[in-house]
């Protein structure tokens, strides 16, 4: 799941370098901390949050591995 929400992201940004996602495991949920340079954060939400939006609606269409329910959240 981090590859592949490092591959929606990276092609929004300037400095792919910066991004980090971070992962925490809870009993029944998964999120996805995603950490970019900081004048880029409004590129990865997107005018009115549709691109964080669609990123999210994407995730959760994946799904986690062991069936847990995903949230993506920008750091």
């Amino acid at each position: 799941m981090e590859k592949l929400l490092q591959t929606m992201i990276e092609p929004l940004v300037d400095f792919p370098e910066d991004i980090h996602i971070t992962k925490d495991i809870q009993h029944s949920s998964v999120t996805y901390h995603i950490s970019v340079n900081k004048e880029e954060t409004g590129k990865v939400i997107g005018k009115h949050g549709r691109l964080i939006k669609a990123i999210r609606t994407l995730t959760v269409a994946g799904r986690h591995e062991s069936g847990k329910k995903v949230f993506v959240e920008i750091d």
